[in-house]
């Protein structure tokens, strides 16, 4: 799954690339054997978002994406870009949780 490929059959995603850009966002990661391992929580401009779990994750040039199931129960696709100095996180797609 990459970029754009956030269909999934029976269920809502939605894509931020098809109304706008995604959005960068501010996380907080697990620093295990190497820096930000995996998100631990990000900010949804000032709302907290703590990830309960880490259900996939996947490598691009450049990138590292991560799909998490939040406290909400929503489900987040997170894209980590790293070049160079530079780190970013944005927020590419979510799902809401069942029954919202």
């Amino acid at each position: 799954m990459g970029p754009g490929a956030f269909c999934n059959a029976g269920h809502a995603w939605f894509n931020t690339a098809a109304m706008r850009e995604p959005f960068e966002v501010r996380v907080e990661c697990y620093s295990g054997y190497k820096a930000d391992e995996r998100p631990i929580r990000f900010y949804l401009g000032s709302r907290r978002v703590e990830v309960v779990q880490v259900e996939d994750r996947w490598y691009s040039p450049g990138c590292t994406w991560f799909r998490v199931r939040a406290e909400d129960g929503a489900v987040y696709i997170l894209r980590h870009r790293e070049s160079g100095q530079e780190d970013q996180w944005t927020l590419e797609s979510f799902r809401r949780g069942e029954g919202e």
